[in-house]
């Protein structure tokens, strides 16, 4: 008996084809990490003239879309998610005729571009910060969220930073507490203040008007927070590592007000024919608050979430588990295995070093799920977590938190090109963060070489999403099968797909209902002589129809 999950197909059950869909939906986008894809001038640092050289091997990739982090101006105290000027390009990455020469390139390419925005704080060194410190009736004081100390000079309430520690650092020029729920380096915007939100659309119409595709807006839930600053409660957890984790987020993140926010949001970008946003919400509940940002057609175009991003071990109860709970009729989901801020997926679900099988496995379980999929580099060549000492750190949450925490400098490092290369191609100079030789050994170059290589493997799997409407639109429908073993079906119209793979180590046979029509994607050990009995191997699957 199989388990029934429809999800929403309205919008695609009134077209006979995909063509009529907006492009973001079940679209395929690659994340570039730009201080890490390649390097043009030979600074160490990735840049924009790099990434476009680099396009051709991205379109090669077969991907819609790709989306790049904070390429702004930035005192990089955390590389680049601290903004010093929305509108200007840091001149580590280039200029603002680099990014357009990017962005006409990759349109040519038929490739969109979706660019980070950073709109809840920003650095300490923005104009805007600067005015408002200087004193309590400037005409920027109130961009900011300000609060006077309790009588004993303490901070006004137990808000904590995610980084560490209070969410709230003492200036004495104002003589209060300024809040920042990330670095001390990255106030928090006051959203309660409508010039605030006045001139964050500004900086979105700016970015649209240059003709980007969307817009991946960073913790879209932190944009307001309770005006009456009121304690968050204790979480009750006992198994926390971080102090954050002890509480109960409820007036500092996800307020009502945020939705208000995202509907304007949405009007302003509904205005540009052909443009989406895609949400980070970072909260507990994980898929109920991304179904609260993107139901209907008035709030944000789609979401993704860190169900899948950091939890684990990989079963077949979790993959389950998250599609299933996406049970709104009027949302359309994204999900992601890995990306600049978590452990890369490899090394998080498959240990320290793990095999190319698990690899090959991992890319195509995450392009056969429902929603819109974003690959992030080097996850198509199967890379692992980088390994980096102490010493080598840069990251200011992994330095913090160091040895108890990764950080993520792990999942940052620069992108392998050629195996032999000094630094497998990526810079002539020492790079920002080294290359582990680990992915010197998983360059393009080789795997470009090698038929049964994770690459081969990614191209030919993105190509049967793309020119299939049931793994790119279709519903999805899950097998009640014993774990490691993951079976479901994508349905769109008279397309039928079906996904089965083996997340285990060890070989698994299965009867099929009936003998495939013809195979999508598959690593098979044995098929029976009816073609109905197949074998799995240790990672195994098959896509069919």
């Amino acid at each position: 008996m199989s388990s029934v999950w429809r999800g929403n197909d309205a919008t695609a059950a009134a077209s006979s084809d995909s063509s009529a869909q907006p492009w973001w939906k079940g679209a395929v986008v690659y994340q570039i990490y730009p201080r890490s894809f390649k390097d043009s001038n030979n600074d160490g640092s990735g840049d924009l003239a790099g990434i476009t050289r680099k396009l051709d091997y991205v379109h090669s990739l077969g991907v819609d879309a790709i989306w790049l982090s904070p390429v702004f101006r930035s005192p990089m105290a955390d590389f680049g998610y601290d903004i010093s000027d929305y509108r200007d390009i840091d001149p580590v990455f280039g200029t603002m005729a680099d990014f357009e020469i990017l962005l006409a390139t990759a349109h040519g390419l038929g490739l969109k571009v979706i660019i980070d925005q950073v709109y809840s704080h920003t650095s300490e060194r923005h104009p805007w910060f600067r005015e408002s410190r200087r004193d309590r009736s400037n005409s920027m004081s109130d961009w900011y969220v300000w609060a006077d100390p309790k009588a004993d000079g303490s901070p006004p309430n137990n808000w904590l930073s995610l980084f560490g520690g209070p969410a709230w650092t003492w200036d004495a020029g104002r003589r209060q507490y300024y809040l920042h729920n990330f670095l001390s380096e990255q106030p928090d915007l006051n959203f309660h203040n409508e010039q605030v939100r006045n001139a964050i659309l500004d900086v979105a119409r700016f970015w649209l008007d240059k003709g980007v595709d969307g817009l991946r807006l960073d913790v879209a839930n932190f944009y307001f927070c309770d005006p009456d600053l009121t304690d968050n409660p204790p979480s009750g957890r006992r198994d926390a590592n971080r102090p954050y984790q002890f509480q109960r987020h409820v007036h500092d993140r996800s307020r009502p007000e945020n939705l208000a926010f995202a509907e304007t949001l949405r009007r302003l970008t509904d205005s540009y024919p052909g443009r989406m946003m895609v949400a980070e919400i970072g909260s507990a509940s994980y898929v109920e608050r991304s179904m609260e940002y993107t139901n209907g057609n008035r709030r944000l175009h789609t979401a993704y979430n860190f169900l899948l991003l950091e939890n684990g071990p990989l079963t077949a109860a979790l993959i389950r588990n998250a599609m299933e709970s996406w049970s709104s009729e009027a949302a359309w989901p994204s999900w992601s295995f890995c990306n600049h801020d978590v452990e890369r997926v490899a090394s998080r679900w498959g240990g320290e070093n793990p095999p190319r099988a698990f690899a090959k496995m991992l890319v195509c379980l995450l392009l056969c799920l429902r929603g819109t999929v974003f690959l992030y580099q080097g996850e198509e060549l199967g890379l692992p977590q980088a390994r980096i000492p102490r010493e080598g750190l840069r990251d200011p949450e992994g330095i913090r938190f160091w040895p108890h925490g990764l950080g993520r400098d792990g999942a940052r490092t620069p992108f392998p090109w050629q195996s032999s290369a000094a630094h497998a191609g990526f810079s002539e100079t020492q790079p920002w963060l080294a290359v582990d030789a680990r992915h010197a050994e998983l360059a393009v170059d080789g795997q470009e070489e090698d038929t049964e290589s994770v690459l081969r493997l990614s191209r030919q799997a993105i190509a049967a999403r793309r020119s299939n409407a049931a793994l790119t639109l279709g519903t999805i429908r899950f097998e009640d099968t014993p774990e490691p073993v993951l079976h479901f079906h994508r349905e769109h119209r008279v397309e039928h797909v079906q996904c089965l793979f083996n997340l285990g180590d060890e070989p698994t046979s299965t009867l099929l209902p009936q003998k495939p029509r013809q195979w999508l994607m598959r690593n098979l050990q044995s098929t029976g002589r009816t073609g109905r009995e197949i074998t799995l191997p240790g990672f195994g699957f098959a896509v069919w129809r």
